[in-house]
């Protein structure tokens, strides 16, 4: 007598086997989380391993010897309200314009007796101005050769714009999101007649200078033991069709411990983009759950931290799907930021920051891992209560990971925070006008970045490296970096 399955056509046997695959899978899946969350996770797995890497990372010493052959501020006036005891103070370094203001009539029978003073900050438009050159020749008496002094290096070599006009431009385009032809219309106002093709040319010798530097950035940011990675698009007109945009991509690349960004273009978002930045990365790597991240941070050399603003953001959005349990999440995880928060307050050291987190932090992990366990057994995967235990599930190892050490952060933010610039460009000037043209646009994005978060003028850091880079010893080029470029400020000053 045959069993139920023989007397079954072959095409509903694919079926029931099929069917069963599916379950079998969904048991492994629950079973690999029961052990994960049941009972929690312990405390001894963050504490201390000796196959975990410490921060900070730092580069090979070889590999060093190697790669070295290769705003100002808004201001606003505060007006006078109730309980308001004076208006903003006024910058000290700016130099003043004094007018002096006496009273009308005769006043030879009257004794001055005291004065008032009112401030007021003022401006002028950018002021342009003509650098002459002029070099003194020397001849010998006796007949034995002329001598001349050494014309000072230039940025464009016989070219007519200075240092300060081209760090103007670039500092328009990119921090300013002003495009060329806006600023050429600035120009035109000053009566200055400049062609855009040539403003465009200036643009990109430029930019040209600061290869170098953007070189050893990539080389410096390959050797970091903890990156945050984030991708934004951006549209690049096509040259092979005419009036037609491609879709290419920056990807960012935020080193936190440094406060250093590197911003790489490709073409594409696939997995392949990210081969040269995290071919052969090792350490800590904090991304949202996009899916190429995912072939990286399971690399053996790679601790594969997830970000917790993405998880809380699923979550969020939950709450018109089942406000009930989505508040029960949002509410475990506002415990993991006010830890955050109070580490930040009371300035603590890694060290403390790890404790302090293993203490407050890792029950409240534990106690959302055993919730969300138990709960998406009984939830449609498809509402977006489950799409948001799913995200979590799916990530909870990585979620977790940020518990190893003090240096490392709960979410991505920071990188979110430095790509947001672009996404202002990208609504002024809408496409880069080539490949090549993107990537250089992604190393000026880069290095004012930089400047961002050291609070450094991008004017001022932009002009001094256009004077400096063509002549500075290669061996010295980190000197001009942003952060490094306060400190030569500060040593300037004293």
């Amino acid at each position: 007598m045959g069993t139920a399955l023989e007397n079954l056509s072959k095409e509903d046997l694919l079926k029931v086997i099929s069917s069963r695959d599916q379950k079998i899978d969904y048991l492994e899946s629950q079973l690999a989380m029961y052990k994960r969350m049941q009972f929690g996770q312990k405390r001894e797995r963050f504490e201390g391993d000796s196959n975990q890497i410490a921060l900070p990372f730092e580069a090979e010493p070889a590999e060093v010897e190697q790669q070295q052959e290769e705003t100002k501020e808004k201001i606003e006036y505060v007006r006078k309200r109730p309980n308001h005891k004076g208006r903003a103070k006024l910058p000290a370094h700016l130099p003043v314009e004094e007018i002096e203001i006496h009273p009308e009539g005769d006043l030879s029978e009257m004794v001055c007796i005291g004065k008032e003073i009112t401030e007021e900050l003022e401006c002028e438009p950018a002021k342009f101005y003509i650098k002459r050159y002029i070099r003194y020749k020397y001849a010998a008496k006796n007949g034995d050769g002329v001598s001349i002094a050494e014309l000072p290096e230039r940025v464009i070599d016989k070219g007519i714009p200075g240092a300060g006009l081209l760090a103007m431009i670039l500092t328009g385009k990119y921090m300013d999101h002003l495009p060329l032809y806006r600023q050429k219309q600035i120009f035109a106002r000053e009566n200055i007649q400049i062609p855009s093709s040539t403003i465009e040319g200036w643009t990109k010798q430029a930019l040209e200078k600061l290869e170098p530097l953007y070189e050893q950035l990539i080389f410096d940011t390959k050797a970091k033991g903890y990156l945050q990675v984030d991708e934004t698009p951006i549209k690049v007109l096509d040259s092979d069709k005419k009036g037609a945009a491609h879709q290419g991509y920056y990807w960012a690349y935020h080193a936190p411990l440094d406060g250093t960004v590197l911003f790489d273009y490709s073409p594409t978002r696939g997995g392949i983009a990210a081969v040269p930045m995290l071919g052969d990365f090792k350490g800590y790597l904090q991304t949202d759950g996009y899916a190429v991240y995912e072939k990286y941070g399971k690399k053996k050399e790679v601790t594969h931290l997830a970000c917790w603003a993405h998880a809380r953001r699923e979550f969020e959005k939950a709450l018109d799907n089942d406000k009930r349990r989505a508040e029960k999440a949002l509410l475990l995880i506002q415990q993991l930021y006010a830890t955050e928060r109070k580490a930040k307050e009371e300035n603590l050291s890694p060290q403390q920051i790890k404790e302090l987190r293993l203490a407050e932090s890792l029950p409240a992990i534990n106690e959302l891992g055993k919730w969300i366990f138990e709960e998406i057994k009984n939830t449609l995967p498809k509402s977006q209560i489950g799409k948001a235990m799913a995200y979590a599930y799916a990530r909870w190892d990585a979620l977790s990971a940020y518990l190893y050490d003090g240096n490392l952060f709960i979410d991505n933010n920071l990188v979110e925070n430095a790509i947001r610039p672009i996404a202002l460009g990208r609504k002024n000037y809408l496409f880069a006008g080539s490949h090549e043209a993107a990537q250089r646009s992604a190393m000026v994005y880069s290095f004012f970045a930089i400047c961002k978060k050291h609070e450094i003028n991008p004017f001022q850091w932009l002009k001094y490296t256009l004077q400096n880079i063509m002549s500075i010893n290669h061996k010295n080029l980190k000197e001009l970096y942003p952060q490094n470029y306060k400190q030569i400020i500060g040593q300037s000053n004293m």
